[in-house]
């Protein structure tokens, strides 16, 4: 069955990626005294807008998860 719309769904929402950082990656985004002080640094996913620049870094993916829905966004994960 085709459906026909008049509109693109991706123009009303926001959409956002969230993905998970290795640590090459990390290292480029905070200094090394502040990796230091997270309790999971192998646990940082960032939040990514739809033309890839990094929005968030957030420690653990449920944590990236409700903070793109808290700020209206609709979060996909990229694996």
């Amino acid at each position: 069955m085709n459906t026909h719309q008049d509109t693109n769904p991706f123009e009303e929402d926001t959409f956002v990626y969230i993905r998970h950082m290795d640590a090459d990656e990390i290292s480029e985004v905070l200094p090394q005294n502040e990796i230091g002080e997270l309790r999971h640094p192998d646990q940082l996913f960032a939040v990514l807008s739809s033309d890839g620049e990094r929005l968030a870094v957030v420690e653990g993916r449920d944590a990236a998860y409700a903070a793109a829905v808290a700020h209206d966004l609709k979060p996909l994960s990229v694996h």
